[in-house]
């Protein structure tokens, strides 16, 4: 079985289509002291990356952020020959170098290795973040000089914004990479960024296609009807790659079987038409159920959540009516509305409370102007739940 590779951008360096991503078998979201990990999840992880490896998914992507997973990956790492696998980590945005230097080598003595291939500045979410790095004495300073000293190959950026925040974050021409959100039901809002990314010869790493992507682990019965005979989560998957500028999904396994449905994707259905044939099938049934004119220009004249008032994430809140109104996709929708108010820079803007109060002026360049603050107060009543959501990472 052949795991399909890609040029990473300007690294030049063969990617396998498919990443091995670390937020999801580490013991919790805190780091702990080495005596209280089990024994049982650390033999776990280790399974997981091994048969990775295995399967020819040689990219291990892991952060600072995320509890132990560096340390518990540092039991393992060391003990494979180091150019059997290409390793990133990512530290979040700090005021400066020698802060991100101090964050850096406690990723590095956790980890147990000389080197890492990527190093990505997590979470460059707001337009000041990227001042922040770029300034002098920044992050990007430090990362310079990790690059010279050879313990970092290649720099890049995580981030979970919009284009107001990615596409000039990718046009300073000073990152190898990006890892962003896009697939199919970000692809009008998103896409924007992959084309930034692609114009400076970047490589594109798409984070959590099968959660934020739908929640496509466990699909609607809409949904898998319409993918058929590939599973959600395959036609994603294979979607996503179609796509010259994309070049490589991150797959947050759990455990080691957690890699079969994507292997067989990329190993069994690679190029296949039927990718196109079921895209086409989607886009028929929202166009059935939501109208064509909808599907097609929904997302164009909206403004940034900062415009709006109350900053409400209405460009966000209509994504996920869409969605749930084409696909079914309600639990999902609830997961990502609820954070709304409630993850920060992470997932910014407000939910859609006291729609009637509001001036909406600021929607005039929508086609669908008139019917969105509608829209907004009924997505409130389906979505909200009355307690606060929080992120995977912070459960």
């Amino acid at each position: 079985m052949s795991i399909p590779t890609k040029r990473f951008g300007r690294t030049d360096i063969q990617m396998p289509v498919l990443t091995c991503g670390g937020m999801r078998y580490q013991q919790g979201w805190e780091d702990l002291e080495p005596n209280k990990i089990d024994s049982k999840i650390q033999e776990n992880l280790e399974a997981t990356v091994h048969r990775a490896l295995e399967l020819g998914i040689n990219h291990i992507e892991t952060a600072r952020g995320y509890g132990p997973s560096e340390m518990q990956l540092g039991w393992v790492l060391p003990k494979i020959d180091r150019d059997r696998f290409l390793l990133q980590t990512k530290i979040g945005v700090k005021e400066t170098a020698e802060e991100f230097l101090e964050v850096f080598e406690t990723s590095m003595n956790y980890l147990g290795v000389e080197y890492v291939d990527f190093l990505s500045i997590h979470g460059i979410n707001l337009e000041e973040h990227i001042g922040t790095c770029l300034k002098k004495g920044g992050c990007l300073e430090a990362v310079r000089h990790l690059q010279k000293e050879g313990r970092v190959r290649f720099c890049g950026f995580s981030t979970h914004a919009g284009p107001e925040v990615v596409v000039p974050a990718c046009e300073t021409g000073e990152f190898d990479y990006v890892n962003l959100h896009w697939y199919f039901i970000y692809d009008q809002l998103h896409w924007p960024m992959v084309e930034a990314a692609a114009k400076q010869d970047m490589g594109v790493f798409i984070i959590s296609p099968n959660d934020k992507g739908g929640m496509l682990y466990n699909p609607t019965e809409k949904m898998a009807a319409l993918t058929e005979p590939l599973t959600p989560m395959q036609w994603n998957a294979l979607y996503c790659l179609a796509r010259p500028e994309v070049h490589t999904l991150s797959i947050g396994a759990a455990r080691p079987t957690d890699f079969d449905e994507h292997v067989d994707a990329v190993s069994n259905h690679w190029n296949t038409p039927q990718v196109g044939e079921i895209e086409q099938r989607i886009f028929q049934s929202l166009g059935n159920d939501l109208g064509s004119d909808w599907v097609k220009h929904w997302h164009e004249g909206l403004p940034h959540y900062p415009n709006v008032p109350g900053e409400i994430n209405v460009r966000e809140i209509l994504r996920l009516w869409t969605f749930d109104r084409g696909l079914g996709l309600r639990e999902f929708a609830k997961m990502r509305y609820n954070l709304l108010g409630n993850a920060s820079h992470w997932f910014p803007g407000q939910q859609a409370v006291d729609v009637d109060s509001k001036d909406w002026n600021c929607l005039s360049a929508s086609p669908f102007a008139e019917r969105i603050p509608e829209i907004l107060k009924a997505s409130h009543d389906w979505f909200h739940v009355d307690q606060e959501a929080k992120r995977l990472s912070e459960s």
